[in-house]
């Protein structure tokens, strides 16, 4: 008897990691849709590599997604799209513009496809430790959200910044302005 429920708790523990597994790649949409109501101007969202690696800061939280990097990245930005309070500052690493296909197999049809969803929208690019510094500082405050994909070309990470939607680099200029004016 006791070994038939050593057997049953064996069964049902193999059978609740597996299922936490699958539901963690099936709810990096809903991780997202919870989190982009909570985030506001100066949060982070990466769309990263399956080499990226995990961050030990607080603030930053890591989630495996179990998809691919487009399918992530598109899901990403057409929550962000209905969003009416933040839009993305978009960057990417500086490294991809390099590679070539001989040392990274994929890599220009992963650049054409990345052209293609962020068709219209200003990318940056910076050098990956650099961005990963900018991570590392940020998240010292503000939280910071890292989706795993299950791409194997190296960087490859799309990094949103979180901006104000509804208050742009104009306007707060022209406050800044008037507050100083102000105080004369």
């Amino acid at each position: 008897m006791k070994n038939l429920i050593r057997v049953l708790l064996c069964c049902w523990a193999m059978s609740a990691m597996h299922s936490s597994a699958a539901d963690t790649a099936k709810d990096w949409t809903a991780l997202v849709a919870e989190r982009i109501p909570l985030y506001g101007h100066r949060n982070w969202i990466v769309i990263a590599d399956s080499a990226y690696p995990a961050q030990s800061k607080d603030g930053i939280e890591t989630v495996v997604s179990g998809a691919g990097q487009e399918e992530v990245l598109r899901g990403v930005m057409g929550q962000l799209a209905d969003a009416r309070h933040v839009t993305p500052i978009i960057y990417t690493d500086q490294e991809l513009s390099f590679l070539d296909e001989e040392d990274a197999p994929g890599v220009g049809s992963y650049r054409d496809s990345l052209a293609e969803i962020l068709s219209g929208k200003p990318v940056q690019t910076l050098p990956h430790e650099k961005l990963i510094a900018k991570l590392d500082d940020v998240s010292k405050t503000f939280r910071v959200l890292i989706i795993k994909t299950n791409m194997t070309i190296p960087y490859t990470s799309v990094f949103l910044q979180l901006d104000c939607a509804y208050w742009g680099p104009d306007a707060e200029k022209k406050l800044r302005e008037k507050m100083a004016r102000s105080t004369k």
